[in-house]
């Protein structure tokens, strides 16, 4: 999550940003939107992946948009939905605030999230170094998110990027609605989706299962202080009875207790 490298994409001239976004307007409703919307992005900053997942009321996730995708499915889709999803910046950001906005995940990851089993087994191994994401609020509280990423060795987002890109938020927020709406009552069956998803275990406190979502989440001691508003020392007393309690004594082992 370093800073951002510099870019040499400009802002596009009026009109051929009003042609493409009248395209992608145009084929709303139709397989020709995604493609549409992703040559239109593209204008603004180029991206290697643009992919989305979609978030229940009741703690489910399910494929939005993943029909190009850069690397397996089963690393990006298929474990993610599998349960991943719990921990990422992404959802955790939905969930506190669902308005239609753009998120950055340098911005909402916490300052350990690259030390964690998360970012080590599912992140990294999607090769994705820079990713920004669209919210989108979809019919009965169901919510996606349109996610744009940098891959490989790409460089991330610049600054100039990011500005032209929350820029155009609204209008893609409102298009990706418009298009994706009523996927929830369309294409979903919550009769077969995963049961939801949730860090919690019958011998841990409340306060202790908030401590274990933390730091699987990637905080660090000062950064669990300051969400739960409590000393650091406190923080670790209440980590060293975790591990105590659930008879393990690295973050690994609290991963694959709760994520395997």
């Amino acid at each position: 999550m370093s800073s951002a490298a510099t870019s040499n994409t400009q802002t596009p001239p009026f009109d051929v940003w009003n042609t493409s976004l009248g395209t992608a307007a145009r084929s709303i409703g139709s397989h020709a939107f995604p493609d549409a919307l992703a040559v239109t992005l593209r204008l603004l900053a180029p991206f290697q992946m643009m992919n989305g997942f979609l978030y229940s009321p009741d703690g489910h996730a399910f494929d939005l948009y993943n029909e190009k995708i850069v690397a397996k499915r089963s690393v990006i889709v298929d474990r993610y939905l599998a349960g991943a999803f719990v921990l990422d910046p992404f959802y955790d950001a939905i969930c506190n605030d669902n308005s239609e906005r753009m998120i950055v995940m340098r911005d909402l990851a916490p300052d350990d999230f690259t030390q964690t089993e998360y970012f080590r087994l599912h992140y990294a191994t999607t090769e994705i170094v820079d990713e920004i994401g669209f919210v989108l609020k979809l019919e009965s509280d169901f919510v996606g998110v349109l996610s744009l990423s940098r891959t490989g060795i790409a460089p991330l987002f610049s600054g100039e990027d990011l500005v032209r890109l929350r820029a155009a938020a609204p209008v893609i927020c409102a298009l990706g609605e418009r298009h994706w709406f009523h996927v929830p009552s369309l294409s979903l069956d919550s009769q077969t989706a995963p049961p939801a998803s949730k860090i919690e275990h019958p011998a841990l406190t409340k306060r202790e299962l908030e401590i274990v979502t933390l730091i699987l989440k990637g905080h660090s001691t000062l950064s669990l202080a300051a969400v739960l508003s409590l000393s650091p020392n406190t923080v670790k007393v209440h980590r060293r009875q975790v591990y105590a309690k659930l008879n393990i004594s690295s973050q690994a082992e609290l991963f694959r207790l709760f994520l395997a």
